[in-house]
């Protein structure tokens, strides 16, 4: 027998249910995307292609992290400063002011790259991992492939001009919450105002973070913003209320000013406009599953991985969520294996279904026990 429990019915008073009307803002491309469900909340024109410009910077970082965390590259590992380094400075890119033949330490050159944008320090970077920029780039696009970055590129680690740099707001989206999720500890870099390099054989230099949104106090703590001549303004940014999170990435703004409220109004829309619910955490939340024939009457099941449900606002009060399995299950029932589904429903409509596991074995109670329960259920039909 199929059985059919309603676990959750959420009912919201909802004082303004009426939606706003998507954000009108003056740009080329954007996406907002929910952190935890990867809802897309809007977008327009999200995989037009881009020159992602100091957003690369992002891939670069993530580079650096993942190596840092597999132990084959240390904060207080120092690398060499080569001229074409130095020379990035001396041409008017945003730099952290290096000095040729310095050697300065992994932590600084992030510093230098998350916080200041430094270009001299994404050569020094490349350099001394990969030995060039171009061996680099050839780890950046390893990892934008692993990461399903399907329509990016990248040809360098600073996102200067070059035609083959090239990604999506999709794509910047993706790295930008693999960042977020992956490297929480040195994501905290990246809401930093000020970096001061205390430079050899110079006054230090201190430099504010080119994020605008990180000064407004808003509940913004990253990412990165981006400027080409070809490309005008763009930014990658993400706001946090509570628990929850959205990232938004847009391009093309006519000016710092736009791209500043632009990102914000986007990001407030999302927050404003709708809900993200979490319906499981991953082995932790207990949905109770009738047992027959075992030492347990219920098998404790679990989900394998964080459920997230984002909805409009006036969508809330229809959200039902059912645990699906046929039953009693039978035991013997060994651990991990599934034991019932777990089904999302917006009114009728199904939106999202997920396997639910034994999280403990339950074993077959002995034969005179066996005997006597089924006997019971012939004559009082109870399981």
């Amino acid at each position: 027998m199929t059985r059919i429990i309603i676990i959750i019915n959420l009912i919201f008073f909802i004082f303004n249910s009426a939606l706003i009307a998507n954000p009108k803002i003056d740009v080329k491309t954007a996406i907002l995307i929910d952190y935890d469900s990867e809802e897309i909340l809007f977008e327009l024109e999200p995989d037009m292609s881009i020159y992602p410009a100091s957003m690369t910077k992002i891939m670069t970082s993530i580079v650096l992290f993942d190596l840092i965390k597999d132990q084959k590259i240390n904060l207080d590992d120092k690398f060499l400063i080569s001229e074409k380094a130095w020379r990035m400075s001396q041409s008017g890119y945003s730099s952290m002011f290096l000095m040729i033949n310095d050697e300065v330490s992994v932590e600084n050159l992030l510093k230098g790259i998350i916080i200041a944008s430094g270009n001299d320090a994404c050569v020094a970077i490349a350099e001394g991992v990969a030995g060039s920029e171009e061996n680099f780039a050839e780890i950046m696009n390893e990892k934008a492939s692993e990461l399903g970055m399907t329509n990016s590129n990248f040809a360098n680690a600073s996102g200067i001009n070059n035609p083959d740099n090239y990604s999506t707001v999709r794509d910047i989206a993706i790295m930008s919450k693999y960042l977020i999720e992956t490297h929480p500890e040195y994501y905290e870099w990246f809401k930093e105002t000020t970096f001061t390099w205390d430079r050899t054989g110079g006054d230090p230099i201190t430099q504010g973070n080119r994020n605008p949104l990180l000064y407004k106090k808003v509940g913004v703590d990253g990412i990165k913003t981006g400027y080409l001549a070809v490309e005008k303004y763009s930014l990658a940014s993400t706001m946090k209320r509570d628990q929850r999170r959205l990232i938004a990435v847009a391009s093309g703004f006519q000016t710092k000013n736009s791209r500043s409220s632009g990102s914000f109004k986007l990001l407030s829309w999302g927050f404003r406009n709708t809900d993200t619910f979490q319906v499981s955490k991953m082995n932790e939340t207990i949905f109770p599953v009738k047992s027959w024939l075992g030492k347990d009457n219920e098998i404790k099941g679990m989900t394998k991985e964080n459920i997230f449900i984002t909805l409009k606002k006036k969508e809330a009060r229809n959200l039902k969520v059912f645990l699906k399995y046929e039953g009693p299950i039978k035991a013997p029932v060994s651990k991990d294996s599934q034991i019932a589904t777990l089904e999302i429903f917006i009114k009728d409509k199904l939106v999202k279904k997920t396997p639910v596991f034994a999280s403990n074995e339950v074993e077959k109670v002995n034969f005179f026990k066996s005997l006597f329960m089924s006997i019971n259920f012939l004559i009082w039909g109870d399981v």
